[in-house]
Formats: structure tokens, sequence, C-alpha cells
């Protein structure tokens, strides 16, 4: 592992050298590459989606498709658009001394993520490490490993022909071993960001030896009030629901005010031909009659603050928006909640006192997306306070430095 940081680390020097439009070419060049070897690219996912089950929640994360892989190109092309996130003067000041301050962004240096059976993700996070002057150490999980090798292959093809150093993005194999090695890879890796469940998510928490920002895990809420519009519920419900149930920001739980129990038949009427329910003894009894009963179940222990990356969600009864706003605290993880409502101070109430990276008002939170937020892309979602919060582009996996300009002062 010692021989694929050092060069890593060696590589991440020549970004310095290569000018924004070098890195927006070459970017423009791996996104055409990805669309010309998709045949390739395919082939490779086929072996990693032969091994495993379908009925498996991870199986459409790990699926690539021709749309799929138009879309990955098309991000890539989208970050390469963007403006340049280096070099941006953030603070500007002289001092009464006469010292001139400025403070820019720069890279990171060396990037590491792990992640899961998520191909895509090694395109994303190549082409913003690579945006923003950093290089990248990828772990993925052994379950892309096939995909991930072709997808590495294929960028690491393209710097070479364009002349710059292919070990900007190196692949470590997909083993626990090398996971824990990258979390102590001091003075070779600079940042690591874990993409994936709470168990990996906790397992690169407490392991790291390096600065590491927590992603991912999304135990998603949305809670429709007593005065929510029930057309608006419906479709924001079924499409935060069932747009893509692995995703980190579809919904776990409908929370639901006890005023429009009745309404709770149509509410889910859309999704009642694929998606189970959990629901609490008053959306049970509301649900009887009205859901198919061998998709409704009653909400056991371990119904809320579940995230189920699945056709599966929980129903929770309230009786009041406090009520919402407390079984937010104790059963959310601060990725993205939402309410429905026509009530602008049930609205405002809801986005001061809910801690969350998003929070939407009559919307669905699969719009938490780097690139539905304009970013391109993204590394990651963001559920921590400090530093980087939310979607993470370009802007946030840079660092800063000072920079002070004098005429001889001294300091008394």
């Amino acid at each position: 592992m010692n021989e694929i940081f050092t060069t890593t680390k060696k590589a991440s020097r020549s970004l310095l050298g290569l000018d924004a439009s070098g890195r927006d070419s070459i970017l423009l060049k791996v996104a055409d590459a990805i669309v010309a070897e998709t045949d390739a690219l395919l082939e490779a996912n086929a072996a990693d989606l032969a091994a495993m089950d379908r009925a498996n929640p991870l199986y459409d994360r790990l699926m690539l498709t021709r749309e799929r892989l138009e879309g990955i190109a098309g991000d890539m092309r989208k970050v390469a658009s963007l403006p340049s996130p280096l070099g941006r003067i953030l603070v500007e000041r002289t001092l009464p001394n006469g010292l001139e301050l400025k403070k820019i962004s720069v890279p990171f240096g060396v990037i590491g993520v792990i992640y899961e059976a998520r191909p895509n993700v090694t395109f994303d996070v190549f082409s913003l490490c690579f945006k923003s002057g950093s290089a990248c150490v990828l772990k993925g999980g052994r379950d892309a490993d096939n995909s991930n090798r072709a997808a590495v292959a294929l960028i690491k093809r393209v710097l070479a022909a364009a002349g710059a150093d292919p070990d900007v993005v190196n692949l470590l194999p997909a083993t626990h071993d090398a996971a824990q090695e990258l979390l102590e890879a001091i003075g070779y890796v600079d940042l690591v960001i874990p993409r994936g469940g709470r168990r990996l998510i906790d397992f690169v928490r407490n392991n790291a030896k390096i600065p590491c920002i927590e992603t991912g895990a999304g135990v998603v809420n949305t809670y429709f009030d007593a005065s929510g519009d029930l057309e608006k519920g419906i479709r924001i419900v079924t499409n935060a629901k069932t747009r893509r149930v692995s995703v980190c920001n579809a919904l776990d739980c409908l929370i639901i005010n006890s005023a429009r129990l009745e309404d709770l038949p149509a509410l889910l009427e859309k999704m009642s031909d694929r998606v189970t329910v959990y629901a609490d003894p008053r959306a049970y009894r509301a649900l009887e009659g009205h859901y198919p009963v061998d998709r409704l179940e009653e909400a056991g222990p371990d119904a809320f603050g579940t995230e189920y990356m699945d056709y599966k969600m929980a129903v929770k009864t309230v009786d009041s928006l406090q009520e919402a706003l407390e079984h937010i605290r104790r059963y959310g993880s601060g990725h993205s909640e939402a309410i429905v409502t026509e009530d602008a101070s049930a609205a405002a109430a809801f986005q001061r006192d809910v801690d969350a990276a998003c929070v939407y008002v009559n919307a669905p939170t699969s719009f938490t997306d780097g690139a539905q937020f304009g970013l391109g892309a993204e590394i990651g979602i963001s559920t921590q306070k400090l530093g980087a919060r939310g979607p993470m582009g370009l802007e946030e996996i840079c660092s800063y430095k000072w920079l002070i300009e004098g005429n001889g002062q001294t300091r008394p």
C-alpha cells in the first residue's frame, strides 16, 4: 500500500502545474471515453452483477446501464464547465501595519474515498478531485471491483494519452486490510471520505488516523402537516420513496399529523403495489382495508430510525408539529428532512428547528444530490457540522492558505 500512497502523493504535486483549461480538457476526454467504451464498462459491470442477488438492495446501486453511463459522462462534462475552485480570494485585507493578507483556496492534496457497491462514485470522485487539483486514492467494495477496475483503467489511459500523470488516481485492492491501511496513511493522504451505510461510516470514524468527513447515512423523514396539500403530498411522498430506494436521500419514515389520518391511504396509494409499510397503531388502523394486507405490518421497535434502502418505509402518527420535530430529533441522521404544509409559520418553525444538512418545504428529499444542486457531481453528502455539510462539490473539497505580503515590517 505504501508504494501506492507514495506514487499518488508524488503525482498530486504534478497537478499544481496543470492549469484549469488543461484539467477541463482532460475531463472532457474522459467523458467522451466513457461513452465510447460503454460496452467494455457494461461487460465489467455484468460480471459484478452476476455475483450479486437481484433481491439485494445494493443491486440497483451496483448496476450500470447505457443511460446511467451517459448521465455519468454528462455530470463529468458539467464539472468541467464549472469555474475552477482554486485560487479564489476568500478574504483580503490590509492590516494597520501595512501587511497585506489574502486567504485563497488551494487543493487538499490527496483525498481517499472508501465506498461500497457504487461504481459511479469512481468517476464522480475522480472528476471532482481532478478539477479541484487533488489526487485521489479509491477503495471500492468487493461487489463492484470489476466495474471499478475498468473505470480506473479507462481514466488512466486518458490521462497518459494527454500527458498527465496517471497516478493522480489509484484504486486499492477491495480488501478490509487495504481500507485499514488507507485510514492510517499519515503523511500520504490528507483527507478520507466514506460513502456507504452506517457500518462503513462508523468503521471509518472509529479507525481513521487521518482527518475524515462523515457522509452518506440517511434516515430520512417527511412530515405531512395538518395543513398539508394532499395533491402535493402524494407527489412528494411518492417521489421521495420510490424514485430510487437504494440512495441515501430516499424516504424512510412518513410522519403524519393525526388530523389528516383519513388522507393516509391516498398519500400511499401510488406506492401500494410495491412498498411495505410498517405503521404505528393509529396509522395501521387508518390503512387497514385500504392498503394491501401483504404489505402492511405493525411497526416494531426498529421500524423508526432505520435506513431501509429498499421498498419499505415506516409511518408515524403525531398530534402536533412539536411532536414531529421530537421524532426527527430522536431518529433522524442529520441528512435530509421535509415538511408538507400550507402554514407559513409551521414551515418557518420546521426550517429553524430541524438540525439537518438539507431541510425541505413542499419538495421531496430526492433533490439532495450534488448534480441537482448545480455542483456537477458530488463526492458525498456530509452529515457533520464541522467543515462541509450537505452535498460536497468542488468548493467543499478545497482547503485554503493565507498569503501575507510585507515591506520589511517587524513585530515589536
